[in-house]
């Protein structure tokens, strides 16, 4: 993108491609007084949001001559001049413009990151038009990163327009069956056979209207004629047709067999590869699936390929051996009559190509509509006790209703599609029979043809257009398993943000120190944390501290490798964590979230989880580290009671517990623990801190905790704001400061907001700035 002299811009277009007069008539009303003369509108932003972060309406307008503010009927300008600069940073949903000069902030506003993409532009035509009025030459080219696609300037560190990074669903290629080669590759010795076994089943269904030419020209004619029929003859006829039909079943039974068993262990690679290399894929893609989505690709969409596998795909290869052969067949008797079979095939042809475009569109919104209705069920089976506890059993039932009449209404398009084709074919066919039937008499009358040729003939031509048919059907079927295979590939082309190292390092011994060194993180187009540096020392406590939003949470996905940081580094014992195997680094790492996640199973299996072969001994001992050890021999079956769905059969304590049990029983060297305390009741938070007390002992640990009165025995607490470190010391110290950490703590103590609280003094520090 690139802005040409001021005095070749059109008045009221800017460089940005957007129409001056898109501007809302009550802001053009107002602009239009503001401006001078030949004052240009080069670019402009709406403002939505105020400095409370409330919703707000206001503009910021980009002129020839001046940048423009109004909020409400109040306009402020300021002339382009040497040092003044125009920033854009955006953090947690929220972007913020920074006007400064040499000295001070003269202004900020605030928007919404739908605006993100406008407000790129007004910063960019900004820059560019202050640069020529400071040097007097013409603008210099955007030096801005530009969306290749749409030309959007892009934020520092985005690799992703956000208007063009959403997920394009392209109809599926039948091409893309060609990739389940890689899992039919080892079995191709039993596909081999198959095919040998199709070839033979297909000559050997081809032998029977063979036989019947002699058998109607010298048996049954000349038995009409006066003749005496031939036992010894006719019984060789029928032995023929009665073998090759033995033949046939026998070879179709083994061929059937080795395909359905090649299938179902295709299938089950393709299933445990997709599973497996979900498991491997970073958090930041589940963040943006569907639980249900996923179920049905692994789920129905590689059945639907092993169905095809093992009887459609031989039913195919069957159909193509069966129409080639008889057609060569047919040639070889009367290649005149073959001329006449194959008329309708070139009209059939063309039938196929133009269904299988629709079909392949259709298909392909088929199972994204029916991932909906699993989505749907996903959702509501898990979170059942929300649904009534909310009395939307009927709102839950009608979202159900409504994806299941989607679904219907996807399905219908596809079957009035295949309504029309599928009879289509057959009448074709049938017309081709007459064809034949009236070709053939005419053949007869003239003695170019015997009665037995026409009768063979018509066996032919019967499984001709009865195998034409099937593959016609086929394409339904081949359109449906190309689009499950389209989705299958779409998980395991995914390649994860997190990777494996190419030359990884091993650690024998981790004593716990960390290093944080300028790390950085943007989640999509957002900034979450930016320039932070902490060092961790080996077995020391420290707390995170700050509002929802600060950072807090991010920092400690960040350390676990959940996400891979932006820009800095990552240190553990000073090794960077992005050289070390992801499964050996987070051996090392115990977790304990504020909602503790159980599998179905049993208390002692949810301890074990990550030490599967811990003894028994060794179960019992985490759990009485963990406070544990009591109420679970209150339980029917003690260690071997079921938790439930998610361990909905235990309390939320008690499921913290258990948690912390699993925790302790894999030993780590950095113990992390999410607001670990903050959804239990006090009685219970004594239990759980004692608990956690055991734990943290000799570990390198970083709490956070909503509540800062349990984080008071930390060695340190780090107090994030925005996504950077504003203040780093003891509880002692950071009160005696009276800093943030002060203000955040008192804000509690009152019972204050602390969101609240935390505005108020963000607009107390700007008001103090803007007063400098």
């Amino acid at each position: 993108m690139t802005q040409a002299h001021p005095s070749a811009t059109a008045r009221d277009t800017p460089p940005d491609g957007s129409s001056a007069l898109l501007l809302p008539a009550h802001w053009r009303a107002q602009l239009d007084t503001q401006l001078a003369g030949d004052e240009r509108i080069l670019a402009w932003l709406e403002i939505d949001l105020d400095a409370r972060l409330h919703f707000s309406s206001g503009v910021l307008v980009v002129t020839s001559e001046r940048l423009l503010s109004a909020e409400g009927k109040c306009w402020t300008s300021w002339t382009f001049r040497p040092g003044l600069s125009l920033s854009r940073r955006d953090h947690s949903g929220v972007g913020t413009l920074e006007l400064t000069d040499a000295d001070h902030l003269l202004a900020h506003w605030r928007y919404t990151l739908g605006a993100d993409v406008a407000a790129g532009r007004l910063v960019d035509h900004f820059t560019r038009q202050l640069a020529y009025h400071v040097t007097g030459e013409l603008p210099p080219p955007s030096t801005v990163a530009l969306c290749p696609k749409c030309e959007t300037p892009l934020l520092a560190g985005q690799e992703e327009c956000p208007a063009c990074s959403k997920e394009i669903h392209e109809p599926p290629s039948t091409w893309t069956l060609l990739r389940l080669g890689r899992f039919a590759r080892p079995y191709r010795g039993r596909l081999l056979a198959a095919f040998a076994l199709s070839l033979l089943t297909t000559a050997a269904t081809l032998v029977a209207p063979y036989l019947t030419m002699p058998l109607m020209d010298k048996v049954l004619i000349p038995y009409q004629n006066g003749q005496p029929i031939d036992p010894q003859l006719v019984a060789f006829y029928l032995s023929g047709l009665l073998g090759s039909s033995l033949f046939a079943w026998v070879l179709g039974w083994g061929r059937t067999y080795i395909l359905a068993l090649v299938s179902e262990r295709i299938g089950a690679d393709l299933r445990t590869t997709t599973y497996e290399h979900l498991l491997k894929l970073s958090q930041e893609y589940f963040g943006g699936k569907r639980t249900g989505d996923l179920m049905a690709r692994i789920g129905s969409e590689t059945d639907r390929i092993n169905i095809f596998i093992s009887l459609h795909l031989l039913d195919f290869a069957t159909d193509v051996l069966m129409i080639v052969m008889t057609t060569a067949i047919l040639v070889s008797i009367d290649p005149w009559l073959a001329a006449v079979t194959l008329l309708p095939l070139p009209i059939i042809g063309w039938l196929i190509h133009v269904v299988r475009e629709k079909l392949r569109t259709g298909f392909e919104r088929v199972d994204r509509i029916w991932a909906e209705v699993t989505n749907v069920l996903a959702d509501t089976i898990p979170g059942i006790r929300v649904v009534k506890a909310f009395a939307q059993e009927n709102r839950e039932a009608a979202r159900f209703r409504a994806a299941n009449v989607r679904n219907l209404d996807v399905n219908d398009r596809v079957n009035r599609v295949w309504s029309v084709f599928s009879p289509t074919v057959t009448l074709l066919t049938e017309i081709g029979l007459l064809i034949v039937w009236a070709f053939g008499i005419w053949q007869i009358a003239k003695d170019q043809i015997t009665v037995g040729v026409l009768t063979a003939f018509l066996a032919y031509i019967s499984r001709f257009y009865l195998r034409l048919d099937s593959m016609s059907r086929i394409v339904s079927v081949t359109q449906k398993a190309a689009a499950g295979a389209k989705r299958i590939f779409d998980i395991l082309d995914h390649v994860s943000s997190v990777p494996e190292p190419m030359h990884p390092v091993h650690l024998p011994k981790v004593s716990g120190r960390i290093e944080l060194r300028g790390v950085g993180f943007r989640y999509g187009t957002r900034s979450v944390t930016r320039d932070i540096n902490i060092v961790i020392k080996p077995g020391e406590m420290v707390g995170l501290v700050g509002h929802s939003g600060s950072g807090k949470s991010t920092l400690v996905n960040l350390i676990c490798r959940f996400y891979d940081v932006t820009e800095g580094a990552i240190l553990i014992d000073g090794v960077d964590i992005r050289s070390l195997p992801v499964a050996e680094y987070r051996k090392h790492i115990g977790l304990v979230l504020q909602e503790p996640f159980l599998f179905f199973g049993t208390i002692a299996e949810n301890i074990a989880y990550g030490k599967p072969d811990a003894t028994h001994a060794e179960i019992v001992a985490a759990a009485r580290a963990a406070h544990a050890h009591e109420f679970i021999l209150r339980l029917p079956h003690g260690y071997d009671s079921l938790v439930g769905e998610r361990g909905q059969a235990l309390s939320g304590g008690e499921r913290q517990r258990i948690s912390i049990a699993r925790a302790l029983l894999i030993d780590p060297r950095i113990l992390i623990l999410d607001e670990a305390t903050s959804s239990v009741d006090t009685t219970t938070e004594k239990e759980i801190q004692k608990a956690l007390d055991n734990l943290v002992r000799g570990r390198t640990t970083i709490a956070i905790a909503h509540r800062l009165s349990t984080l008071r025995d930390a060695n340190r607490l780090v107090v994030l704001d925005r996504g950077s470190v504003v203040e780093v010391g003891s509880h002692d110290e950071l009160m005696a400061s009276e800093g943030h950490y002060y203000r955040l703590y008192q804000a509690q103590a009152r019972n204050v907001d602390t969101e609240d609280e935390l505005r108020r003094m963000e607009l107390a520090r700007h008001d103090e700035d803007d007063r400098q």
